[in-house]
């Protein structure tokens, strides 16, 4: 389990820094030095090997960041070497702070499932593991309903969709080198990729 063929597991893990203390879900995160609305609001989302996700999603207008870390496993300060074992329960997820004034959570959640494959069962493309495992962490139930809406019209379109929904919980950062990974190294996703799936009905 827990192909890399991502490039996750690449000589850049001599990089690593000593894992972050939690962030808990729905926690107060710094403020950026603007940010129009002064408001901020975060959501997280598990679809694959997290570089794609992070990649296509801080390219939101109105997203803030993204980080990439880990969220649903057992495993306190996990590293990137026991999440890829498949043995903590944790899925690679992102971060996505956001403006609530500049584009809703709902915005943010389908362009998720509009950038990863819904469909794959603890994989994502060439990456296999429960680690790679398509997952939406909620804070509440607006978040819940949301996304159950998503998914709802994902299937009306075709699609069979395995994305499964669980309360947030613990959000440790990844290392260091998995952070802003296509924008530090000029390179381009090939583990994810835009499909409007909610405009086009599956084949």
């Amino acid at each position: 389990m827990g192909a890399l063929i991502c490039g996750c597991g690449s000589a850049e893990q001599a990089q690593r820094r000593t894992a972050p203390e939690p962030e808990l879900a729905g926690a107060a995160a710094p403020a950026p030095a603007t940010r129009p609305s002064g408001q901020i609001a975060l959501g997280y989302f598990a679809g694959g090997c997290f570089w794609g996700v992070e990649h296509f999603l801080e390219a939101l207008p109105g997203v803030i960041d993204v980080d990439s870390g880990y969220m649903g496993g057992e495993m306190d300060a996990p590293s990137y070497e026991a999440v890829s074992s498949g043995a903590t329960g944790h899925a690679e997820t992102v971060r996505v702070r956001f403006d609530p004034a500049q584009i809703s959570y709902e915005a943010v959640a389908r362009r998720f499932f509009e950038i990863h494959d819904p469909t794959e069962v603890d994989r994502q493309g060439p990456d296999i593991g429960d680690q790679y495992r398509s997952a939406v962490f909620v804070q509440g139930p607006e978040e819940r309903r949301v996304v159950e809406g998503l998914i709802a019209a994902l299937k009306a379109n075709g699609y069979a969709v395995a994305t499964t929904i669980h309360e947030a919980a613990s959000f440790w950062p990844a290392e260091g080198y998995h952070q802003d990974y296509y924008a530090r190294t000029g390179k381009q996703p090939y583990c994810h990729r835009p499909v409007p799936r909610f405009d086009e009905r599956a084949e």
